[in-house]
C-alpha cells in the first residue's frame, strides 16, 4: 500500500470519531471562508469555492456549516488567511508535504518545524520534495455512477486525462488547472461526485519498515492535528504485512 490514504484509514479506525468529525469540519469551513472572501461568494462563480463545498459535502458536513462559513466571509472580519506550503522528510526519507491557512507563518512555521523534529524528520526549502508528487484534480464516484465505459466516455469528453475503475468505485484524474470545469462536466452527465480535491499524488514512493511506518503515522498524525494545517502529503510505501500488524496493533 502506497501513499497517504491508507493512513488515513487507520487514523478514522483508531481515532475518536466525533473529535477527528469536528477538526475535519473546522478544517473545512475556514477553506470555504477563505475561498469566499478571496474570490465571489457564489460557488458558481468562483471554482476553488465550488471546490472547499464540493470535498465539504462529501464528508457529510452539514448545510448550516457550510452556509454559516460563507457568511463569516461577508462579515468582513475574518482575519487575512494565506495558503502556506512546508516541504521536508520523515524518517526513512520519506517525502512530506504540508498545506496550511495560517494568519501567522511564525507560529504555524514554528509547529510544523517542531513536529518534523519531533520525529526525527527534516524540515526543508520550499521545491525541495514537491518534485517527487504531481499537483493533480481528483475526482471520485461511486459504481452506481455507470460502468468502467460510461465514466470513461464522461471523463473523456470533460477534458480528464485518466480513469480507474474497479468494484470500490471510479477515480477520475484531471490536470489541476482545470478541475473545477472537469468536474462540472462529470456532474451534469454522471451526477454529484462523492469527492472533488486537488491533492499531491506521488510520483514515486519510498518503502519502509515496521518501525518508521510507526514514527510516520504518528508524525502526520500530529501535523494534521494543526489547526492551520489542511493536508498533510507523504510518499511512504507499507507492506501488506506491516499493515495488517499496524491496524492489528
Amino acid at each position: 500500500m502506497a501513499g497517504h490514504s491508507q493512513f488515513k484509514n487507520i487514523m478514522h479506525r483508531k481515532g475518536k470519531q466525533d473529535q477527528i468529525r469536528a477538526k475535519l469540519f473546522a478544517k473545512f469551513a475556514r477553506e470555504i471562508t477563505v475561498a469566499a472572501k478571496t474570490g465571489v461568494p457564489d460557488p458558481e462563480m468562483n471554482p476553488r469555492l465550488r471546490l472547499a463545498i464540493q470535498e465539504a459535502r462529501a464528508e457529510n458536513m452539514p448545510k448550516d456549516n457550510i452556509e454559516r462559513a460563507i457568511k463569516k466571509a461577508l462579515g468582513g472580519d475574518l482575519a487575512n488567511y494565506e495558503a502556506v506550503r512546508y516541504e521536508g522528510y520523515a524518517p526513512g526519507g520519506v517525502a512530506v508535504l504540508v498545506e496550511a491557512l495560517t494568519d501567522n507563518r511564525n507560529r504555524t512555521g514554528g509547529v510544523v518545524r517542531s513536529v518534523f523534529t519531533k520525529f526525527n524528520g527534516n524540515l526543508g526549502a520550499t521545491g525541495s520534495v514537491s518534485h517527487m508528487f504531481n499537483h493533480i484534480g481528483e475526482i471520485v464516484y461511486k459504481p452506481e455512477a455507470g460502468s468502467a465505459e460510461t465514466v470513461l466516455d464522461a471523463a473523456i469528453e470533460a477534458g480528464a486525462d485518466d480513469v480507474q475503475s474497479d468494484s470500490n468505485g471510479h477515480v477520475i484524474v484531471a490536470a489541476f488547472d482545470v478541475l473545477g470545469s472537469v468536474a462540472s462536466a462529470l456532474e451534469a452527465k454522471l451526477g454529484e461526485a462523492t469527492s472533488v480535491k486537488a491533492v499531491w499524488r506521488p510520483n514515486l514512493t519510498t518503502s519502509v519498515d515496521e518501525d518508521n511506518a510507526q514514527t510516520i503515522m504518528k508524525m502526520l498524525a500530529a501535523l494534521e492535528d494543526d489547526d492551520d494545517v489542511q493536508n498533510v502529503y507523504a510518499n511512504f510505501d507499507i507492506s501488506d504485512d506491516v499493515m495488517k500488524r499496524l491496524t492489528a496493533a
